[in-house]
């Protein structure tokens, strides 16, 4: 169940996953570093082949290393770790954690919206809906499966279903785990902290991160996406674990 520590006596660590961002890894880290209230920004380097790791250390990030690329739930869970140690080391109450994406650039300093609810107590997790949106060919497949897979779990409709960037406590993170692999980690969160009675809270921010677009690689990440998003429905839904069962029968 919720916790009833009183949130607003509790700092905020960012933790933000990232493979392969040196291009702007430094201006997120340093956007971040402005929030109010954010007292600590951790950078999960997870498997990058750049100097990703490097250049969040050199812009005031703590850095953890992945050895090998292990996907964003991994990634997560890994920066959620090392904020719990940090925590104890420094004698402080279990820091909110303020999950953002990589490539948000210096649009990272207007997550505080996201922050507030938390702090206040009002919410026990807050999802971004984004002011301004960029279309990107054929992602709406996997919203419309994620946003219909939460309504159909719990009988909230989410806007966006899929964003990243989340800000909760550290009570709601733990009762989450383990956490759905890869891509299939924002729908299984919504599900299951809706499920045991956090209030989730949506909030408008003007962030943006970088577009997917259509080609090749773009198109693999969103069959990625759908196959973790399905994945994370099948475990809490007998009706979409029964359709994927007949999918595979028929070799699809």
């Amino acid at each position: 169940m919720p916790d009833n520590t009183p949130a607003d006596t509790i700092g905020t660590a960012v933790v933000i996953p990232a493979k392969d961002e040196a291009q702007r890894i430094p201006a997120t880290v340093q956007a971040a570093l402005k929030l109010p209230g954010a007292d600590l920004v951790l950078v999960v380097d997870d498997g990058s082949s750049d100097a990703t790791a490097e250049l969040a250390e050199r812009a005031g990030a703590r850095v953890v290393r992945h050895a090998r690329n292990r996907g964003k739930a991994a990634a997560m869970e890994t920066g959620a770790e090392a904020v719990r140690l940090l925590d104890a080391h420094d004698g402080v109450p279990a820091r909110h954690l303020l999950f953002l994406d990589a490539d948000l650039g210096e649009t990272a300093q207007e997550a505080a919206p996201l922050i507030e609810p938390v702090r206040a107590g009002e919410a026990d997790m807050t999802i971004a809906v984004f002011v301004s949106r960029v279309k990107l060919g054929g992602h709406g497949i996997v919203v419309r499966l994620a946003r219909d897979g939460i309504l159909r779990a719990t009988g909230w409709s989410a806007t966006q279903p899929l964003n990243g960037q989340r800000c909760l406590t550290r009570a709601a993170f733990e009762a989450a785990r383990p956490l759905a692999a890869g891509f299939g980690v924002e729908t299984a969160l919504t599900i299951d902290l809706l499920r045991q009675g956090f209030r989730l809270k949506e909030v408008e921010v003007p962030l943006s991160h970088r577009a997917t677009g259509t080609d090749l690689r773009a198109q693999l990440h969103r069959a990625r996406q759908f196959r973790d998003v399905a994945r994370a429905l099948a475990t809490r839904d007998p009706a979409v674990r029964d359709r994927l069962g007949r999918f595979r029968a028929r070799g699809l």
